[in-house]
């Protein structure tokens, strides 16, 4: 059998890839963002498929431990089509002239053989700047998806889509946290309260402080816009995206007194994309292709995407403001709980947006005559970030670092009455965080109108009431304190029935993207398991002449094999392995293996791995199909690498793509300082080996403990 790390064979390569005939000389390359397992089962069954479809393939796999097996020069010149089965950014800038065909790496586990048919009909990928042409109708799910630049590594629709998304929402997290916390900082130290709001003098330290946080607030809106517009389009997207962000923040430049926010920002921010996209698409004389990403698309995309926000999407915006502010008035005197209920739904929809700034302005106007009414908007305001950053303290497990720390920064700004702390948040899960700010809220807004709570500065959260602008200062916290709460509950609620019914792929509260690691390239962020042992590019090394030396995953670490009941290189013992479980249900067998595990003697907090291993299945199903599951978690909750393997009669439900019951089940806990190459490598082993349908059926099927290890140690 052809391993995915072997070179091509030498002989009886069709010199052309017209045609779908044996002898194609094919390469790959195979990359997941959520771990090391569907990096290398992808590549196992595609070189399963060609092997017996009679073609060549060599793999190349982007795995936690860096780049293997790297396809070289002489590579790519030969082949006869390129298959990127990756669910993160791969640099196709050496794949230019060749026939791409770019799926997620579900499709290289899954449809490994339709892949490699529909590859001699897949797009020639002509530069990252340029466009594909294709050369037949039959280019395949994915194709698309791959034919711009920086377009997401192959996925489509949703994918896409959810990729950019959090891109943007990746580096606009900065600008939240940095502005909004100097801007509360400078309030709390240097505000003085007044009928205008909590006011900083002009000539003050801490007004200087209070500006350098504005500038952060001010720049989130358009980091938002720019970075999804980035992830779609690649450089040239960046200024129509950024530009764009902008326009929708300041409602002044069409005839709005409040800006569309950062629903407005993802707006734009997909409109620049996918516009820059339709651009790289037109055919342009030679000559001015080089001034193309640089000049021309940015210019044209910008003052066509600037002009019809401004003159066509600005126009309903304004509509919507002016409206809303008319129909408001017409609600005065009206029930007072009532109207809390609508104020605080409009606060908590849009977080500084047109329906937000309405309701905050309307009860601003009316401070000196209706206080209440600005007392149901007080209480309203704050309650989007300290909920949202509940929920972080109360589920921990599910949010990545990156959101647990942004949920600590939420609270602050929440109590300084800074709504659009809770901002990352909507915009990264809108359909879940959304609701629930806006139920906790109207809550909230609904006690204050009752017990005519009264505030008599423009300014919400608690910080006015510690302030003493607030009269009925007990049912304020109450009305706080509860909307707090209902949101917290609202937001874990929706998103484990969000994670429940996505659990075939990417959920919703996946990790936030990370930089590029390259210009055009927008990486998801690898949580959990992996980030620390990266290898070089080169680590697999490529020969001169086209022929890869073996990878380093290639070769046997040190220890592998069957020694005195220990394999894989002893991380998984006898104490380690189970013949059955007894759980029936996906939670309770990820209890049972940390409790597997915790026999070996390096486990120092089993509650704790349970927790990591749980936030890793929140970010992504680690039930990888076939009937197997993988669940690990990297942490210091155990002090030294270690693998438990158990099989499950029955098959316990894991959200595998492929819909089987996982029924061989691994589970790996790594810790935080045992970042190395040696053990992602066995593990990389560990995923190919899996894929051989026969070495499956023999772990299944052995008698014992025994027996078990005997057929693990065949990983070599």
């Amino acid at each position: 059998m052809t391993s995915p790390a072997d070179p091509p064979n030498g002989a009886g390569a069709s010199d052309s890839a017209e045609t779908g005939g044996p002898g194609l000389r094919l390469l790959a390359v195979t990359a997941c963002p959520t771990g090391i397992a569907h990096t290398y089962m992808a590549a196992e069954k595609l070189a399963q498929a060609a092997e017996a479809l009679g073609h060549r393939m060599k793999v190349e796999t982007q795995g936690s431990i860096g780049a293997e097996n790297v396809l070289s020069d002489n590579d790519v010149s030969e082949a006869d089509g390129i298959i990127i089965a990756a669910d993160k950014d791969v640099d196709r800038s050496r794949f230019v002239g060749k026939k791409v065909l770019v799926v997620g790496v579900a499709e290289g586990i899954h449809h490994p053989e339709r892949l490699i048919e529909q590859v001699s009909d897949a797009p020639v990928y002509e530069g990252r700047e340029g466009v594909s042409a294709a050369s037949g109708a039959g280019a395949g799910a994915g194709a698309d998806a791959g034919a711009g630049a920086g377009g997401g590594g192959g996925r489509k629709g949703r994918g896409i889509t959810y990729k950019a998304l959090m891109n943007g929402v990746s580096y606009m997290i900065p600008f939240v946290v940095v502005g909004g916390l100097l801007i509360a900082v400078s309030l709390a130290l240097g505000g003085d309260t007044t009928s205008k709001g909590i006011v900083i003098p002009d000539d003050s330290f801490w007004k200087t402080v209070n500006d350098i946080g504005t500038i952060g607030f001010q720049l989130m809106i358009p980091a938002l816009s720019g970075y999804i517009a980035y992830a779609i389009a690649d450089r040239p997207g960046l200024v129509p995206g950024m530009v764009g962000g902008w326009i929708a923040a300041h409602g002044e430049l069409y005839d709005s007194e409040a800006g569309a926010g950062f629903i407005g920002a993802i707006v734009t921010g997909f409109l620049a994309g996918y516009l820059v996209q339709g651009i790289k698409k037109v055919r342009v004389p030679k000559f001015v292709q080089p001034i193309m990403p640089i000049i021309v698309i940015p210019i044209v995309a910008t003052s066509v995407l600037g002009l019809f926000f401004i003159y066509v999407l600005g126009r309903p915006i304004a509509w919507v403001f002016e409206n809303l502010t008319d129909w408001l008035g017409g609600l005065t005197g009206t029930s007072a709980a009532l109207l809390g209920i609508i104020l605080g739904l409009m606060i908590a929809f849009d977080m500084g947006g047109p329906v937000n700034k309405t309701a905050f302005l309307f009860g601003a106007g009316l401070v000196s005559k209706n206080p209440e009414v600005m007392g149901a908007c007080a209480a309203a305001i704050p309650v989007p970030p300290l909920g949202q950053g509940l929920a972080t303290l109360i589920r921990r497990r599910m949010f990545d670092d990156q959101e647990r720390e942004t949920g600590l920064a939420a609270l602050f700004m929440g109590f300084f009455g800074i709504t659009e702390g809770a901002i990352p948040f909507a915009a990264a899960r809108p359909a879940l965080v959304i609701p629930a700010n806006m139920l906790g809220g109207a809550v909230a807004g609904a006690i204050a109108g009752l017990a005519a709570v009264e505030d008599s500065v423009p300014h919400g959260g608690p910080i006015v009431a510690v302030l003493g602008a607030v009269n009925g200062v007990p049912m304020f916290f109450v009305a706080v304190v509860v909307g707090t709460a209902v949101t917290a509950v609202a937001t874990v609620g929706l998103m484990s029935m969000g994670a429940a019914r996505g659990s075939g792929g990417a959920v919703l509260a996946s990790a936030p993207a990370s930089a590029p690691a390259s210009a055009g390239a927008s990486v998801v962020a690898e949580p959990v398991l992996v980030g620390g042992g990266v290898g070089s590019a080169g680590s697999a090394g490529s020969a001169a002449g086209g022929a890869s030396a073996a990878p380093a995953s290639a070769a046997p670490a040190a220890g592998a094999g069957s020694v005195e009941g220990q394999v894989l290189s002893g991380y998984l013992t006898e104490q380690t392995v189970k013949e059955q479980l007894s759980a029936g249900r996906k939670d309770d067998a990820i209890r049972e293996m940390a409790e597997l595990l915790a026999a070996s003697g390096k486990v120092a907090d089993a509650a704790e791995l349970v927790r990591v291993a749980f936030a890793r299945e929140d970010q992504g199903t680690t039930g990888l199909g076939e009937e197997i599951a993988i669940p690990h978690a990297k942490t210091d909750a155990v002090t030294a690498p270690v693998v438990g393997f158990a099989r499950s009669a029955e098959g316990i439900e894991w959200g595998a793509p492929d819909g089987t019951k996982a029924r061989l089940v691994f589970m790996i806990a790594v810790p935080e300082a045992a970042a190395g190459d040696e053990h992602l490598r066995i593990l990389a082993l560990l995923s190919r080996k899996l894929m051989v349908p026969e070495f499956r059926e023999r772990l299944a099927g052995a008698a014992d403990v025994g027996a078990i290890l005997g057929v693990l140690g065949e990983i070599e």
